[in-house]
């Protein structure tokens, strides 16, 4: 079955205490960005890319695709004003019915090819996968001035990508839009499907923080 990735490349560099979008940040001599979609063709050198960006973003990310010989199995799509519009903006841009489709954050390049082989593979099977990882911190509820310890084993860290076939994803992103929709699963559950959890990689973090670039470049060095 034929694969697809929406890599969403959201944000900006505000938090990172930069000027350029955090996307385009150098780790390790190369973009985040392209660290990404890297992880995608080393899993499928077939894979088609839709990478959803601001308008903005195109020309630079035009010559970054061209430079790193992406260009010819990427699409670039822009972006919406939510998450939700972005990743149905990278849906509507999919030609294929038949297929299965993975949404990844740009900001996350430290995923690992086997927890995209591991999502991609049970999506085929069971119609979606999410991965996932343990809470490892103590958890406490909180409840206006009141709060309460809860049980760890019961949580679970969603990462992306998140996938799915790619009929079933789309007909959910017809609905409109919710402030409860948190994620690209979370649209898909509210249509009554179950979501199958897989196991993700723990190094898997969503670069947020300056902090969060010297993480990277320890992983990806």
């Amino acid at each position: 079955m034929k694969t697809y990735a929406i890599i969403v490349a959201g944000g900006t560099g505000q938090r990172m205490q930069s000027a350029l979008p955090k996307q385009m940040i150098q780790v390790h001599g190369k973009e985040i960005l392209i660290h990404t979609i890297e992880k995608f063709v080393r899993f499928d050198t077939s894979i088609e890319i839709i990478l959803v960006i601001h308008e903005s973003l195109k020309d630079p990310c035009t010559a970054l695709l061209k430079k790193y010989n992406l260009d010819t199995q990427t699409v670039m799509v822009a972006g919406g004003p939510t998450r939700f519009h972005s990743v149905r903006n990278g849906l509507d841009a999919i030609p294929d019915t038949h297929a299965v489709v993975g949404i990844h954050d740009a900001a996350r390049p430290l995923v690992s090819v086997e927890a995209i082989e591991r999502c991609y593979k049970t999506a085929q099977i069971m119609g979606n996968a999410i991965p996932v990882v343990n809470v490892n911190e103590s958890l406490r509820e909180v409840n206006g001035a009141s709060n309460h310890a809860v049980s760890r084993d019961r949580y679970r860290i969603v990462q992306t990508p998140q996938c799915f076939e790619l009929e079933r994803i789309r007909a959910a992103f017809t609905q409109p839009y919710s402030d409860a929709f948190t994620d690209d699963a979370t649209v898909l559950e509210s249509t009554g499907e179950h979501i199958h959890l897989v196991e993700g990689n723990v190094e898997n973090i969503k670069i947020t923080h300056p902090v969060d670039l010297q993480i990277a470049a320890l992983f990806l060095a």
